[in-house]
């Protein structure tokens, strides 16, 4: 890994209104490139909006798609990777929640929600593979919102060789004070866990479809603790330094990096009793 500014916003996505989201999106694009940020990441569904009702597949479009398409003359544009959200439809009339990486050369990939949350089934279908990225010399995951939870995937990820995970939500409901004292309780454990950083940003404000999101932003190093938050109750962008030094310091410390010593054989379900 060598060191690399990103940004993330706190963005406000009203549901459907897929082009004005879009065009808004350019002003923090612009934004983070002025403050010399390699990479930008937007939240969970910021094109489309998100919404547990029927009536979000109105917006679902491939990839490659007009929004990817638009991406990525903004990423080639301004010289800058791009993650961002929108409902997905694949050729057999799928939907899935999904993230785009962009770089400025184009597409470096699609990232599908896996785990799907009890209020979206029936909306969207999950995704079945954890892939990773290498852009501007970092490799990243990708999680949304509920993946978060459940640990298997980080770390699945973090033996793949990731370096960082980012985690765009859409999670409503709550004070900025509230929700991050709610991340607070797993997104430090996902970071300590796996020895990486983890970079997490929220929706904001009214979706126009009965959904209020808090907002925050926050950036966990790899020893779990916070690097940088924001709980501004607005839409705002926090921008911050990943050290390569930090993650080595974990990495090479024998009792702070636990990865090396996992014994994955043991965690494999065993049918009858355990052998003595």
């Amino acid at each position: 890994m060598r060191d690399i500014r990103i940004a993330a916003v706190i963005f406000n996505s009203p549901l459907t209104q897929t082009r004005n989201n879009l065009d808004r999106m350019e002003t923090w694009v612009k934004a983070a490139q002025e403050q010399e940020a390699a990479i930008v990441c937007f939240p969970e569904l910021n094109i489309s909006g998100y919404s547990t009702h029927e009536d979000i597949k109105q917006t679902a479009e491939p990839i490659p798609g007009a929004a990817s398409h638009h991406l990525w003359q903004m990423a080639q544009g301004h010289q800058i990777a791009i993650l961002a959200g929108l409902v997905e439809k694949d050729e057999t009339g799928r939907v899935f929640a999904s993230h785009l990486a962009i770089a400025p050369n184009g597409i470096s990939g699609v990232y599908r929600k896996i785990h799907i949350a009890p209020p979206e089934r029936g909306i969207f279908s999950p995704g079945n593979t954890a892939p990773l990225f290498d852009i501007f010399g970092i490799k990243f995951g990708i999680q949304l919102c509920y993946d978060a939870h459940f640990p298997e995937l980080s770390t699945r990820m973090a033996v793949d060789g990731a370096e960082v995970l980012f985690m765009p939500h859409a999670s409503p409901r709550g004070t900025p004070s509230e929700k991050f004292n709610s991340w607070m309780r797993h997104l430090t454990a996902r970071a300590f866990d796996n020895g990486l950083f983890v970079v997490a940003c929220n929706q904001i404000g009214d979706n126009h479809k009965g959904l209020h999101f808090p907002g925050i932003a926050v950036v966990l190093g790899p020893d779990g603790e916070v690097l940088k938050k924001e709980l501004k109750d607005e839409e705002t962008m926090m921008v911050a330094d990943l050290a390569s030094d930090d993650l080595a310091r974990v990495r090479t410390h024998r009792m702070r990096y636990f990865l090396p010593n996992r014994r994955p054989e043991i965690y494999v379900p065993q049918k009858g009793k355990d052998a003595a």
